[in-house]
């Protein structure tokens, strides 16, 4: 059953990023109209609030429930919820998700309306809600989520330069049944929009409003800095079947996109850890074929020794250090640590004491059933980020994606001075990767300009950057 709504309109002012819109209404039950759907997003300094507004009618001679479901972008956060019923609006109060399933389940046992907000895929979490609408009545939904995008490569880019911008998207009758995305309770609502800034001073851009400043810092035209890598490759028996032929797969890509300049090493794992080489070799032509031969070879089994492969990836890395270069962990796994040091917080001790700031460690985790949480927290605590990979038909593709931010190495050991500032966000940054953007917000003291200096100061194949 299809339904007729107004376009999603997104308005671009000054420059941002990337926005990414996607929502699920659910298609009207019997009896029930929609008589419209508007979509308003507004970009401004790479901030994003959208509103999201919709307006439906109880057809039917009694009340009936009517469900509003949408999904937006994990990182984004609901600022605003209301109703309308009969011409008395009701706004909602947002709570953190912790607080708010607990009151949301005694609401709902209440017979009272209450949304929630849960996780449905990689990108993407559903708030969904539904009120009970008298007969022959209507009910207006009003939902705003706000967003501060993030600067990501992407393969292709708005070319023309512009200050403002509207862009109107009208979805066919055909798009909203046959897209590869739209399921039998959705509507295909995709709209992505990627584009880039001007970039003419390497130290970046300064905004100030009132006595606070946002700094954005993402240098071009630097040369790639070499690193040193050790993929930790989990081969346990719960990696069997999909898992391993798509880790196989990925890891033959990843070592391709190998730099001549890098060098690399391989570690195997399960109640074992092995090596395909004791030091770590330079990414030759050659070198990479052989590694590209033995990760065909790679087979499931045994349990799971997290803390002993880790481990060695340090030992390693602290065996072939190189002026210039910086030291890159990434540990594939999808289970929890089961044998050898099986505490996931006495790992993660033992892991930050042997890294000692002096490499960073990445993890991706495959699937639901991996302990995320353990795997995050070790990989912040060591200037890394963790990743969540599932376990779909593009699994390949998100680890190609995922080695794509940490390819390009431009700065390490980078650190952001600010004089006449105070009350900064985080400085200081291990690495910078090519695509990437470091945000630096804070106070300008005594609100003076004058007395207002930046510098940034970094390792990387050409001098430091200063201002």
């Amino acid at each position: 059953m299809l339904f007729s709504f107004q376009p999603c309109i997104i308005r671009i002012l000054g420059f941002s990023i990337f926005f990414l819109c996607m929502l699920l209404f659910s298609l009207p039950q019997e009896d029930v109209e929609i008589s419209s759907f508007h979509i308003n997003s507004t970009v401004t300094s790479r901030y994003a609030i959208t509103v999201i507004t919709s307006r439906v009618k109880n057809q039917h001679t009694d009340s009936k429930e009517i469900h509003f479901e949408v999904k937006i972008p994990k990182n984004a956060f609901i600022s605003k919820f209301r109703m309308t019923i009969e011409g008395k609006t009701y706004d909602g109060v947002v709570k953190e998700k912790e607080a708010a399933q607990q009151q949301y389940s005694e609401a709902v046992a209440r017979g009272e309306s209450a949304g929630v907000v849960s996780s449905v895929g990689r990108t993407l979490e559903e708030f969904k809600t539904s009120v009970t609408v008298a007969a022959l009545s209507k009910v207006t939904f009003e939902l705003t989520y706000e967003e501060l995008l993030q600067r990501r490569i992407f393969a292709r880019l708005i070319r023309r330069y512009f200050r403002q911008a509207w862009i109107h998207f009208y979805p066919t009758s055909d798009q909203q049944t046959t897209c590869s995305s739209c399921t039998e309770n959705g509507l295909n609502g995709d709209l992505i929009i990627t584009y880039d800034v001007e970039r003419t001073n390497p130290n970046g851009d300064i905004q100030i409003m009132n006595k606070y400043f946002v700094h954005f810092f993402a240098p071009a035209n630097l040369i790639r800095t070499p690193k040193n890598v050790v993929f930790i490759i989990d081969r346990s028996g719960s990696m069997y079947g999909r898992k391993i032929q798509q880790t196989r797969s990925a890891l033959d890509h990843i070592l391709g996109d190998l730099d001549s300049g890098d060098h690399f090493g391989l570690i195997l794992f399960d109640s074992s850890v092995d090596v395909w080489k004791r030091e770590l070799i330079q990414a030759t032509s050659s070198n990479v074929n052989l590694a590209k031969q033995f990760v065909k070879t790679i087979q499931d089994r045994g349990t799971t020794d997290i803390n002993s492969a880790v481990l060695k990836g340090v030992e390693m890395l602290n065996k072939h250090q190189r002026e210039g270069s910086a030291s890159i962990l990434i540990l594939l796994t999808d289970g929890a640590p089961n044998t050898g040091e099986s505490n996931p917080d006495r790992i993660r001790v033992n892991v930050k004491e042997a890294i000692g700031k002096k490499m960073s460690l990445y993890c991706l985790g495959f699937g639901f059933d991996v302990n995320y949480d353990f795997l995050e927290k070790m990989a912040l605590e060591n200037n890394g980020f963790a990743r969540r990979i599932y376990e779909d038909s593009d699994a390949s593709d998100q680890l190609q994606g995922f080695y794509k931010e940490v390819a390009t190495l431009l700065l390490f050991d980078l650190e952001l001075l600010y004089e006449g500032a105070s009350n900064l966000t985080e400085t200081a940054y291990s690495m910078y990767y090519n695509g990437s953007e470091i945000i630096v917000a804070g106070e300008i003291t005594n609100n003076s300009l004058e007395s207002f200096k930046v510098e940034v100061v970094a390792f990387s194949v050409r001098p430091s950057l200063s201002k």
